[in-house]
């Protein structure tokens, strides 16, 4: 679990229901019809968006922004160094015994092409074409979350209209005008809501983790190439250092951890 996207939902979630706790009863913000507008208005119009098959897809790219492990791009380095090392002295065909300790697919499918004899600038289209639609993914998902929160609030302003109507038909009978005026009011609040304490925030999420993941692939693939064509060891650590910044290279080089955020 994503301790900050955790942490971010249990900090405004309770903040927003102490905030009505202390000014009344929190059943006057449940309304099940101006949810009930919230809800299936923004899913309604999101289907009328997106074809079917992306909306299930992104299911998969959403556990991104609550269970991802994102890999230290500092362990990059040395990884490629060892293998650039091995390379010098046993040969590439040497990776096969070191395959089955690594935990990347991506990396074992790049290491796997150079042991297989492919060149290095076939590795890189391969790879490059990979993370390609890898990013496509990973933006539709974001994308996805980011027009629900566009949706939401528009929905929530119709059902407030919806409220307005409903309580201007029954302006003769006061008795009648409260039911619609809360549907008027908490339609709004619901979509502004969701849009900005959960839609839009997690398209954020998966926008981050896609740049850390594609940084991590752009590092393997620049590695596996640089091995592949015989560069020398410090050659290779050279390379993948230019994707790191100063300031996290200056914590390497002293021996300290670094977790890039």
């Amino acid at each position: 679990m994503d301790l900050a996207t955790l942490l971010g939902i249990v900090v405004a979630g309770t903040l927003v229901v102490s905030s009505i706790l202390v000014g009344g009863s929190a059943g006057w913000f449940i309304n099940f019809p101006a949810i009930m507008i919230v809800l299936g208005g923004t899913v309604g119009a999101t289907l009328i968006n997106y074809p079917l098959s992306d909306l299930i897809s992104v299911i998969k790219v959403t556990k991104n922004a609550f269970r991802h492990k994102t890999h230290n791009p500092l362990a990059m380095v040395p990884i490629m160094v060892d293998l650039a090392k091995k390379a010098r002295r046993e040969g590439i065909l040497s990776f096969e015994n070191t395959l089955k300790d690594m935990d990347d697919p991506f990396m074992v499918r790049g290491i796997q092409m150079a042991i297989d004899g492919m060149s290095a600038q076939d590795i890189e289209d391969v790879l490059s074409t990979e993370i390609l639609w890898l990013e496509e993914r990973h933006r539709l998902g974001a994308e996805i979350y980011s027009t629900m929160g566009t949706f939401a609030p528009a929905v929530g302003m119709l059902g407030t209209i919806i409220g307005l109507v409903q309580m201007l038909m029954q302006m003769k009978n006061p008795t009648d005008i409260g039911a619609p005026m809360a549907v008027a009011l908490l339609t709004t609040f619901y979509g502004t809501l969701v849009a900005n304490l959960l839609f839009l925030p997690i398209s954020g999420k998966l926008r981050i983790r896609s740049k850390q993941e594609i940084l991590n692939k752009q590092m393997a693939v620049r590695g596996i190439t640089s091995i592949q064509a015989g560069d020398n060891y410090r050659i290779v650590e050279q390379k993948l250092k230019a994707f790191i910044s100063p300031a996290a290279q200056k914590i390497q080089d002293s021996g300290a951890t670094y977790e890039n955020r």
